[in-house]
């Protein structure tokens, strides 16, 4: 029988598995314009717990990954998910220490830059016109980070994840 506090790939792989299904659901028209960015939500996270384990590469193979689950060009969500996880990655040791509320802040900056990225590459590539809707998945994102933090470091802990 394997170690509880062993290997954490099985359960890292099934928070990004679930946070990859969270972003491809179907929502009503209404509301898909609020859809937090689950996959970059889940990625800070790890990164911000397990920064030798959840890396830059591990988000730019992710972000190509959900440019084809979107059928969105390829690489533009992997440019932008490769972005904000080397910057959380550079300060990780200083976000670790802010509480949710500041960390809830912060990631509201990151998933803006998320967004301008993801915005400037589609403009550059296929002409799109900005939009504020653009910014409402960043604002519902840091309102779900409040949950979100808590529940993961809650499970990282239970399991042992190292």
């Amino acid at each position: 029988m394997a170690k509880v506090g062993g290997s954490p790939w099985w359960f890292i792989g099934i928070t990004i598995f679930v946070a990859l299904i969270l972003s491809i659901m179907p929502l009503p028209l209404e509301l898909k314009a609020f859809r937090p960015d689950w996959l970059a939500l889940v990625l800070i996270y790890w990164t911000m717990a397990l920064p030798h384990r959840v890396n830059v590469g591990v988000a730019w193979m992710l972000g190509f990954i959900l440019d084809i689950l979107l059928g969105t060009v390829l690489g533009v969500h992997a440019l932008a998910m490769s972005l904000v996880v080397y910057i959380s990655a550079n300060n990780f040791q200083k976000l670790r220490n802010f509480s949710v509320w500041q960390q809830a802040a912060i990631i509201f900056v990151f998933l803006i830059l998320y967004h301008f990225v993801i915005f400037w590459s589609n403009r550059f590539l296929i002409q799109v016109t900005f939009s504020i809707e653009y910014l409402y998945p960043a604002l519902t994102s840091s309102l779900f980070w409040l949950w979100l933090f808590p529940v993961l470091r809650g499970y990282r802990r239970r399991f042992k994840i190292r």
